[in-house]
C-alpha cells in the first residue's frame, strides 16, 4: 500500500470529524507520523485500518483537549472559586498529549492567570 495514496482518505476522515481545515491538516500529519513511528504494528495488510484507528484516537483526543481548555478558561475567568489550584492541577493531569503540547497549554494557562492577577491588582 502506498501511504501517499491514503493521505487524502485520512484527511477527509479527520476533516469530517473536526470541521476545521488547519486542525485536520495537523492531525492528519500526526496520524502518519505516529504510524511511521509505531513499533507495535505488524504488517498484516491492514495498514489503512490502522491509520483510521490512529485518526479516530487523535480526533477523540483533540475534542478532549478542547473540552479541558474550555473548562480551564471558565475556571480562570472566575479566579475567586474555592479550590482553584487543585482543580487546575486535576485538569492539567487529564491532558494526554506530548510533553511539548502539555507545556504549551500550561504556559497559556499561566499567562491567563497572570493577566487576571494583574487586572485584579489594577482594579484594586
Amino acid at each position: 500500500m502506498n501511504l501517499e495514496d491514503q493521505y487524502d482518505r485520512i484527511y477527509k476522515y479527520v476533516f469530517f470529524h473536526l470541521h476545521d481545515r488547519h486542525a485536520a491538516e495537523d492531525l492528519t500529519q500526526e496520524v502518519f507520523l505516529r504510524f511511521l513511528g509505531s513499533r507495535t504494528y505488524q504488517d498484516e495488510n491492514r495498514q489503512l485500518q490502522y491509520l483510521y484507528t490512529i485518526a479516530r484516537k487523535l480526533c477523540t483526543q483533540y475534542f478532549r483537549d478542547r473540552m479541558i481548555t474550555y473548562s480551564l478558561d471558565e475556571t480562570i475567568e472566575n479566579p475567586g472559586m474555592e479550590g482553584f489550584e487543585p482543580l487546575l492541577l486535576q485538569r492539567i493531569s487529564l491532558i494526554d498529549a506530548s510533553r511539548f503540547a502539555a507545556y504549551r497549554k500550561l504556559k497559556s494557562i499561566l499567562k491567563k492567570i497572570r493577566n487576571e492577577i494583574e487586572k485584579e491588582e489594577r482594579d484594586g
